[in-house]
């Protein structure tokens, strides 16, 4: 089955290591790349990367056709965009009519969860948009439109969650985790490991400018509003309006 997603002990290793194993080119593409050791899923996989580049109707055609038995769920109606990039589908669930425009990388390196990216229905991914999880895990709700080149991470268990109605700009950065200890000071940053925490979440009907950063520990309430080019760094009530390198309250919809 091309959606075997049994764990696998050495894609909890970071990417280096997992790249750099002792071991064949083969289990290394598996467990990088595939998300199995099934040499069915394998094959598969490999059939449907063949089908990535290829433009035009027929490409879409030909990607609807085949591509939907990649994932752990894929609803009727989604479009996949040419260039595509996919590691561990088995892990990404799609609801009915997403579209997945050109370019977008869908990671859902996460093995000790069944489903790392859980997509739900009628959301819009364009162009070169990122969702990258390295043991952690992205949602995002219905109706949601997500801008060109936008970036979506969550690692070491440090959720994303993005309600239903969502609009975000394009180049826009959300992060759930990725802030290292840093209390010792004889041994690299990189080396200490990631504080623990409950990631970064945007409510229902938020609106993000173009090249909004939310970093970890941040929350939208429902219907906020973060200007252009702000950082939001704490939480953000429902209806308020911020802006501004940290984000502060500007004004608010009432």
């Amino acid at each position: 089955d091309p959606r075997n997603t049994r764990p696998l002990s050495s894609s909890s290793l970071k990417t280096h290591q997992a790249v750099t194993q002792k071991t064949s080119g083969l289990r290394r593409y598996q467990d990088v790349m595939v998300g199995s050791r099934s040499i069915g899923a394998t094959l598969y996989f490999e059939w449907c990367s063949w089908l990535a580049p290829i433009p035009g109707a027929l490409g879409l055609m030909l990607r609807k056709l085949f591509w939907p038995r990649l994932f752990g769920q894929c609803g009727s109606g989604v479009m996949f965009g040419v260039n595509m990039i996919l590691r561990h589908p088995g892990r990404i669930r799609l609801g009915n009519n997403v579209v997945l425009s050109e370019g977008v990388l869908l990671d859902a390196r996460s093995p000790t969860n069944e489903t790392a990216i859980h997509i739900s229905d009628d959301v819009i991914l364009a162009n070169n948009t990122m969702v990258s999880c390295k043991e952690g895990s992205v949602t995002i709700g219905s109706r949601t439109g997500v801008g060109a080149y936008t970036i979506i991470q969550s690692v070491q268990n440090c959720p994303v969650t993005i309600g239903e109605d969502a609009a975000l700009g394009p180049r826009c950065y959300l992060v759930g985790g990725g802030n290292y200890q840093t209390d010792r000071s004889d041994i690299p940053i990189a080396q200490q490991g990631m504080r623990p925490s409950d990631g970064c979440s945007i409510g229902n009907g938020v609106w993000l400018g173009a090249n909004v950063s939310v970093l970890d520990g941040a929350c939208l309430g429902e219907g906020s509003i973060a200007a252009a080019g702000a950082v939001v760094v704490k939480p953000v009530a429902p209806r308020e309006i911020v802006g501004g390198v940290p984000a502060r309250t500007i004004s608010r919809r009432d």
